[in-house]
């Protein structure tokens, strides 16, 4: 199993006139190569029976949950965090050689008590340290509501615990009362997926796309390594984010020219695209090196860490006479990227009580999404500005589902 890595360029010409010039480079990077099977899963599965999922939401994710470990393989473990306002262990780190024993524990889950994330998330991170050698580690977090009887800034240092770890946590929101704001800083710090769940009928679905991503995976804990020549600078503010599969703000880590964030998992075949954002000094006509990418990466199948992929150039065709050559796949990460942005701004002048500003904005990444092809995610930002403008409130709902067209593109 090796890295592939697809570089591109908004514009691969530059004049050669120019003192400062502004490039965004992408980089599809995705797991390639023979595989015979699926990579051993470590799954922990965090799970809120808080009073407010008694009836079917309760029902729903249990019967999720057992349907998830049924398909487990005999290489796969296995362990099952509880929580309401404390949290406990149901079925701790283990294979799965006794799933009837599982699956009563699943089904013993009732309703009662508050909501205390982070205790949940400590045991379920403590947990699934103890079976993630060679294995791809999963952490599902479901929640309803809000961490009443919890501390948010102690669940973005555990998140970041877990990233430490190797250990990839995702989010599942349930129905309409949960925090967006964390859960999406949650799943963005451990390289995971921030899910929402409306209703309870979705919750089966939800858990099985990401049974299947986790299936997918080939290789782990994958760093992306940027060199740059002194003529390159990364942008000051944000310079690195991924767009697709859905769009996250990533934290750069710098050493003098060289670079790095953290990916986390790669899939097999299916590309996480990478975009960056750079500034250039003028530069002398003629085919220009201005720097490299690679990525270093685990290999579970191999138990080997720390491997280095091949080191990409990223070059660009330096013109005295400049004829532009702009690429339409990164001119699509740009404004999915766009989007994404616009929205967030959105969301801060709404909290800000700046009512006006906040649909125009909603009303731009509408705009922005149809320049995508993004139908679904277009009427949702739509309806939300003009539902602003007629001096309404967003629901709940509305709110959530601003967020997650923002950060996924809904092509259909």
């Amino acid at each position: 199993m090796r890295v592939q890595i697809r570089p591109a360029i908004s514009d691969r010409h530059v004049d050669a006139n120019q003192t400062n010039t502004q490039r965004q480079f992408s980089l599809a990077i995705c797991a390639t190569g023979d595989q015979d099977k699926t990579l051993p899963l470590n799954l922990c599965l965090v799970l809120d029976h808080s009073g407010s999922m008694a009836g079917k939401p309760l029902e729903t994710v249990k019967q999720a949950a057992i349907e998830l470990v049924k398909q487990l393989n005999v290489e796969d473990r296995l362990s099952i965090i509880a929580f309401d306002h404390r949290a406990k262990v149901l079925v701790p780190n283990q294979g799965i050689d006794n799933l009837n024993t599982i699956i009563e524990q699943i089904n013993s889950l009732k309703p009662a008590g508050g909501t205390a994330i982070d205790e949940g998330l400590k045991l379920g991170i403590q947990e699934s340290a103890n079976g993630k050698k060679d294995r791809v580690s999963q952490i599902f977090l479901l929640t309803d509501g809000e961490n009443e009887h919890g501390d948010n800034e102690r669940c973005l240092k555990l998140a970041h615990v877990a990233s430490d770890y190797n250990i990839t946590l995702n989010t599942l929101g349930f129905g309409n009362h949960w925090n967006q704001d964390v859960l999406e800083k949650i799943s963005d710090s451990a390289g995971g997926t921030l899910c929402y769940i409306e209703t309870p009928d979705k919750a089966i679905e939800e858990f099985s796309r990401l049974f299947n991503r986790a299936q997918s995976i080939g290789l782990t804990n994958a760093h992306l390594i940027i060199d740059l020549m002194p003529q390159a600078r990364l942008a000051e503010l944000k310079p690195i984010a991924q767009v697709e599969p859905e769009t996250v703000e990533l934290t750069v880590q710098s050493e003098g020219d060289r670079y790095s964030v953290r990916l986390g998992d790669l899939m097999i075949d299916q590309e996480r695209v990478i975009l960056i954002n750079l500034y250039l000094s003028q530069l002398s006509p003629g085919l220009q090196t201005i720097g490299k990418a690679q990525v270093r990466f685990d290999d579970p199948a191999l138990s080997q860490t720390g491997i280095l992929s091949e080191a990409i150039p990223l070059t660009l065709e330096v013109q005295k006479v400049y004829q532009p050559q702009p690429n339409d796949q990164v001119r699509q990460s740009i404004l999915t990227l766009a989007k994404y942005r616009q929205t967030q701004i959105a969301e801060e002048k709404l909290k800000a009580g700046d009512r006006q500003g906040a649909a125009t904005l909603l009303q731009t990444a509408a705009k922005t999404a149809l320049q995508l092809g993004d139908q679904g995610a277009a009427t949702i930002l739509q309806t939300s500005a003009t539902r602003l403008q007629m001096g309404e409130d967003l629901s709940e709902a509305d709110r959530k589902k601003t967020r997650i067209v923002a950060k996924t593109r809904l092509v259909e």
